[in-house]
């Protein structure tokens, strides 16, 4: 509705009366809200992109002067042409646009997300340690042009999208417009829902409709929206939260409960499910299991309520025990009303349901319902003949999980009831409840100490624990080898590490693709800008969160070695323990997104930019093709035809795990008869008809 604010504003300065007009109209409209999730959805927020050089037709920001505290200055103007280095802009969205010129050097490119964007990449760097396995990519850029570009590249083909967004606390996490999002904000909560059911559409999607999986963490603050958000935009979805204790030490909250946990969504696509797996005692507790993992045996004497002779008679009979064994030998009949001596059998001692204070009692079930209760091996004798005998039995439920296989048999004991095992002893599989209190998911254990045995001289705030990532992940992918994954609020890099994690343990080729922005924390920023720097500058973006943090851990985890060279301290925990400074053999690279201009692209001369899209459309397996010839080239997984009249070579050179084979031509006609031509197992691609067209009809949806 701001947005509808803003053109009923500049409608009314046209026309009072029928600005006044439309305004009643909104206004009635307003009162008409419909159940569920209602939210200002504010305007399309801006992204800056420094290192972007200045050309005409573009959007800029002026740059307050070096070394200045001046608040920016957020007004957007148009280049209308650049010339010796200084640029004439004139403003934009204002009534009597002003007109300026200044240096160009002081201007920032600035997109707004209702803009077409052509994405483009660029390699700053990669580690081969995987062969011929796929590459996990870490991209730097805007997460939302970063969906878009992967529109391009994995529409309906993402497995599982695993995102730890802003928490939207208060503090300054995050930024709407360049603006960091405070407290204070009247505005803050729609701006947050704003800006993650933009991210959230494009996730949508990315997802195979027919089987994968969002996962979101979120806090206190914004649960409850998050929850009516994920139903609005994935409506045929299925959504469920988990309760995640992730903090040993509780943290305060002033006047409140201190928060121990966070909140973990699920939204399951499709087909998708939990898949149950092989857990350990962490996993299965509360009813029916000890803190040990083993099996719950109880009380066959009734306790609660109804707990005497005189509320079931029938519940009141002798149990003959042979104290040799000790074993059940006999059950005998209910006692008539008035007696509690039972009749004697030889070598036996007669057990009655007498509770603590000797008052009489009543067993659980009735005597021929424990005897065939005995047969199945669910009773069991506790204590001795001088202490006295003790019956226990498997409820339902726990006699169940004996059933479903979650507890293996391994033999009886002399009684005749079953012994089991231990959870987590053995190999039987099971999914959990919605309450996990694992220890493996302690954030300051296995978030924080952890990174800072990957790299010691840095710290991140509030990384995830490894092993929640992992974890959380395994339930959907432990099937799916090769399955893809995305992070689009990558932060630190660990869900990346935990997909190399899985990968090791079940010698999977799973790629994550990360993205996270290059964004400077705020109380770094401010040191900067006393120092004369802006964002853009190299000194500046060396401390961003993709280049001191992300790369940094990704490079680290597979190479086992720190920032520095030296080898990482330490084992893994947990399912997989091993050192640290083994690494992980895998293959991952890191790309820059860059914002290329459709007039080149459609006349190709942006192809290097264009090229690693076309490799992450083909898997991100192998050579990629990262310059044009004159005639084609082909790769392991995909071929460009730069030259249709080189139709026939080119495609008896497609090997057998070509998947895509893209064509380069203006010619309708010539791209048909190159398909007519290609193998029924590869794609056909025409370039830059489907890149151009991809991204400007995005543009409009």
């Amino acid at each position: 509705m701001s947005r509808i604010g803003d053109l009923l504003q500049q409608v009314t300065k046209l026309d009072a009366a029928l600005g006044a007009d439309l305004g009643r109209e909104v206004k009635a409209l307003e009162q008409r809200r419909p159940f569920g999730l209602n939210f200002e959805r504010h305007q399309p927020e801006t992204v800056e992109l420094p290192g972007r050089s200045v050309r005409r037709g573009d959007k800029v920001r002026v740059l307050p002067a070096r070394g200045s505290s001046v608040r920016p200055d957020h007004r957007l103007w148009l280049v209308r042409r650049v010339a010796d280095g200084v640029a004439q802009l004139v403003e934009l969205g204002a009534e009597e646009p002003e007109v300026i010129t200044h240096a160009v050097d002081d201007l920032v490119v600035t997109a707004e997300f209702r803009d077409p964007i052509y994405p483009g990449l660029v390699s700053t760097g990669r580690v081969e340690r995987g062969g011929d396995k796929p590459f996990h990519t870490v991209i730097n850029g805007e997460n939302f042009h970063a969906l878009q570009a992967l529109t391009y590249t994995h529409e309906g083909k993402v497995d599982a999208i695993y995102i730890d967004p802003p928490y939207n606390t208060g503090a300054r996490d995050w930024k709407y417009n360049n603006d960091y999002v405070d407290g204070e904000d009247v505005y803050r909560h729609s701006k947050w829902l704003a800006f993650m059911e933009r991210r959230l559409k494009l996730a949508k999607r990315l997802l195979n409709p027919e089987n994968s999986v969002l996962v979101v963490t979120i806090d206190e603050k914004e649960y409850l929206r998050l929850g009516l958000l994920l139903q609005q935009v994935f409506p045929d979805a299925r959504t469920q939260m988990v309760s995640a204790a992730i903090n040993g030490a509780v943290v305060a909250r002033g006047n409140a409960f201190g928060r121990a946990d966070e909140y973990v969504y699920f939204v399951y696509v499709g087909e998708a499910a939990p898949s149950p797996l092989p857990l350990g005692p962490d996993w299965v507790s509360g009813r029916g299991v000890t803190h040990r993992g083993e099996i719950r045996w109880d009380r066959l004497i009734r306790s609660g309520t109804g707990t005497s002779r005189s509320d079931s008679p029938g519940g009141f009979y002798p149990i003959y025990v042979d104290p040799t064994g000790p074993r059940i030998e006999e059950i005998g009949d209910p006692l008539p009303a008035g007696t509690s001596v039972p009749p004697p059998v030889d070598g036996c001692v007669a057990v009655l349901p007498l509770r603590s204070n000797g008052s009489e009692g009543r067993w659980q079930m009735s005597a021929r319902e424990l005897a065939s209760r005995l047969s199945q091996g669910r009773v069991r004798v506790g204590g001795n003949s001088r202490r006295g005998f003790t019956i226990y039995y498997l409820k339902d439920g726990e006699f169940r999980k004996v059933v479903d296989g979650l507890y293996a048999v391994l033999g009886r004991r002399a009684d005749g009831s079953i012994i089991t095992d231990v959870i987590g002893e053995h190999s039987t599989s099971v999914v959990p409840g919605t309450q996990w209190k694992v220890e493996a998911h302690d954030a300051s254990h296995y978030g924080s100490r952890l990174l800072l045995k990957v790299m010691p001289d840095r710290k991140f705030p509030f990384p995830k624990s490894l092993y929640a990532v992992e974890d959380a992940l395994r339930f959907f992918v432990a099937d799916k080898p090769d399955a893809v994954v995305l992070d689009f609020f990558s932060g630190s890099g660990t869900t990346a590490h935990a997909v190399m994690r899985l990968n090791k343990q079940d010698g999977g080729r799973r790629q994550c693709i990360s993205i996270t922005n290059n964004e400077v924390g705020a109380d770094e920023q401010k040191v900067l800008r006393e120092k004369g720097l802006r964002p853009g500058d190299p000194e500046w973006e060396r401390w961003g969160i993709c280049d001191y943090i992300t790369k940094p851990r990704i490079r680290a985890a597979i190479t086992g070695r720190t920032p520095d060279g030296d080898p990482i301290k330490g084992d893994y925990k947990f399912t997989d323990e091993f050192p640290m400074a083994d690494g992980f053999e895998e293959n991952a690279e890191f790309f820059t997104l860059t914002y290329e201009a459709p007039r080149t692209v459609a006349h190709h001369r942006s192809f290097e930019a264009i090229a690693p899209l076309l490799w992450l459309k083909a898997g991100a397996r192998g050579r990629r093709i990262d310059e044009p010839t004159d005639t084609f080239d082909v790769a392991e997984t995909y071929g460009v035809l730069f030259d249709v009249d080189a139709a026939t070579p080119f495609i008896e050179s497609l090997g057998a795990d070509v998947r895509l084979a893209y064509v380069v031509t203006d010619d309708d006609r010539a791209f048909q008869l190159v398909c007519s031509e290609l193998p029924e197992h590869i794609e056909p691609v025409r370039l830059y008809e489907s890149y151009l067209t991809n991204f400007t009809i995005g543009a409009q949806e």
